[in-house]
């Protein structure tokens, strides 16, 4: 069975946990951002309407900062202000909106789970985290508790980025903090800490708190409204860990929450010893050669061949020029006979590979693949018959291009 959890790394006292509360409330109540879901949230009456307010913004702000999140958010709730509306929507004109905004297939799976809502649950918006999570694909734990307790006012707390950073600081938990044991034991101390009457506006403060002010790098500690119950702090300005209920708990024989003894603590960093993270993994690095096929349109403005990607796997779903992965080491005149003969099936024709012009390298980084697009060109005179037999494909303007649901790479290819 696993160790009990090291008693100098919990929140014990119930004097402490109601004061941390007390003053965060304070803190968020006076300092909060005035963000679009928020507005939302504090003025629908409506439960379910709140919730699916709260759930879009989650969605959209996994991996993606808030600044970039707004403008999408208000335009997405203005299309389909209710659940109902999204339920309705085709999954091309989800992907038209959330063109650029990354990681397309949160987009997919959160319209999948409206419609599930419409169609399985009557409509009704599970109310507890438990079965948010069990009921509603592409809701995890973090997005489940959020909404529960935000919109339904449920009890729970909350573990996202920030709040690891925060609670790893609060308690000097300099284990690795991507690990299943450690992430267990955060929620432990989540739940532990939401206070009871206000589970929502606590929970947001303790993100709040983390992407304003304990912040990766240079936090700032001296604002902080609950500098006094961190210990990463203390031992930064008394060089030693703040007493702990038993000593011999913590710090003795491999506790499994403090820093590993080959990381011992670095006084420069002070605070930002906290959290300690795995070495990240480097991104694969792939190749593909694309080719912009322009022909002109029967205006006079040019039109370019897009093709939709399979409805599985990477950018799913969205529309691309013609591509072709390239194996690793293919010489420039090869990767042109392999592009040409795989053109030859979209235009009906042969291709010369010396036909193709090489424009130049896009470069585009997806979280684990480090992308290089190896652009070409190819102009064609008369009109070509696509094959419908083949995934589907058009001819677009630019302006029909940019308005489509398009990846940001393929924004750059053009």
């Amino acid at each position: 069975a696993p160790a009990p959890p090291p008693a100098g790394h919990l929140f014990s006292d119930p004097a402490e946990i109601e004061a941390l509360r007390r003053n965060l409330l304070a803190w968020y109540d006076k300092c909060k951002r005035d963000l679009p879901w928020r507005t939302l949230a504090a003025t629908e009456t409506d439960a379910d309407r709140r919730a699916y307010a709260v759930w879009v913004s989650e969605i959209m702000l996994q991996q993606t900062q808030v600044a970039t999140v707004i403008d999408y958010y208000d335009r997405w709730m203005q299309k389909w202000p209710t659940l109902q509306a999204l339920a309705q929507a085709s999954l091309e004109e989800v992907n038209e909106l959330w063109a650029g905004l990354g990681y397309y297939s949160r987009g997919k799976r959160l319209q999948e789970a409206a419609r599930k809502v419409v169609s399985e649950l009557a409509g009704q918006m599970p109310r507890t985290a438990e079965d948010l999570q069990k009921l509603l694909p592409g809701v995890g734990r973090y997005t489940a508790g959020a909404i529960a307790s935000i919109s339904y006012g449920q009890a729970t707390g909350v573990v996202d980025g920030n709040v690891i950073r925060v609670l790893c600081r609060l308690r000097c938990i300099g284990a690795d903090s991507s690990s299943p044991a450690v992430i267990d034991r955060l929620w432990d101390m989540a739940n532990a800490l939401v206070d009871r009457s206000r589970p929502g506006d606590f929970n947001q403060a303790l993100m709040e708190l983390g992407a304003t002010m304990c912040v990766p790098k240079a936090p700032l500690c001296g604002e902080c409204p609950v500098k006094q119950h961190c210990r990463a702090r203390s031992r930064k300005l008394f060089g030693k860990p703040a007493p702990v209920p038993d000593v011999e708990d913590c710090g003795v024989g491999g506790c499994p929450l403090c820093p590993p003894a080959a990381e011992p603590w670095d006084s420069s960093l002070g605070v930002t010893n906290f959290p300690r993270k795995a070495a990240k993994k480097q991104p694969r690095a792939v190749r593909t050669a694309t080719c912009v096929l322009e022909r002109r349109g029967c205006h006079g403005a040019p039109e370019y061949l897009i093709v939709q990607r399979p409805s599985s796997g990477l950018l799913a779903g969205l529309w691309e020029f013609p591509s072709l992965p390239l194996a690793q080491g293919l010489q420039e005149e090869k990767q042109r006979e392999a592009l040409a003969g795989h053109l030859q099936a979209w235009t009906g024709r042969p291709v010369a590979a010396r036909s193709l012009q090489l424009i130049g390298e896009v470069v585009h980084i997806f979280s684990h693949i480090h992308q290089t697009y190896v652009v070409y060109s190819l102009p064609l005179d008369g009109d070509v018959t696509l094959d419908h037999a083949l995934s589907p494909s058009r001819w677009v303007t630019e302006e029909e291009f940019n308005a489509s649901a398009v990846s940001t790479a393929m924004k750059k290819v053009l």
